[in-house]
């Protein structure tokens, strides 16, 4: 049984160490024939539930045979969820707040006026974010009105249009003939 503890022991420190050092192994684990889900922590979770479920197993039937068999079918049943979460991981959007290309075509709320020929603010949630971004409109916009943003003009600008209808036939709410 010590040895099972020792074996998890080995993956717990492994998977701190690969917290810390931002999975060092990942050169190495390549190296060796791995794909993007055989990381330091799915081998650090293949560790871990050898060593705990193999010694706890051992501990309720002293069978040890039952207890390698069952540890190393709980360390590949952990290691493939943790390394399948890590893959996700790694092909996820950053984090970051959305810039302006990626607004267009989003609905926001003209927080500060926007003047003729200068710049208001708008706020928008897009991506789980809220953005407020500095907008310019062919036209006056009021505080509080809701508008489109149509344009990327800089990675912190966007020119927006009003949503409501103004006789414009670009504007994307303009009544259009049939």
């Amino acid at each position: 049984m010590t040895l099972f503890l020792w074996i998890g022991a080995i993956g717990v420190v492994l998977l701190l160490l690969t917290l810390v050092l931002d999975d060092f192994l990942d050169g190495v684990l390549d190296g060796l024939g791995g794909s993007e889900w055989f990381t330091g922590a799915a081998l650090a979770g293949f560790l871990g539930a050898l060593g705990f479920g193999g010694a706890l197993v051992h501990a309720l039937t002293e069978n040890l045979t039952l207890a390698w068999v069952v540890g190393i079918a709980a360390g590949l049943g952990l290691g493939a969820v943790v390394g399948w979460v890590t893959a996700r991981m790694r092909h996820t959007d950053s984090g970051l707040a959305p810039g302006a290309r990626e607004l267009v075509g989003v609905t926001a709320t003209v927080a500060t006026p926007i003047p003729e020929g200068g710049y208001g603010t708008v706020r928008l949630h897009h991506g789980g974010h809220l953005t407020t971004m500095n907008a310019r409109s062919e036209a006056p916009v009021a505080a509080g009105e809701t508008v489109w943003v149509v344009e990327s003009l800089s990675p912190g600008a966007v020119l927006v249009r009003p949503t409501h209808p103004t006789g414009d036939p670009f504007s994307p709410t303009a009544d259009r003939p049939d």
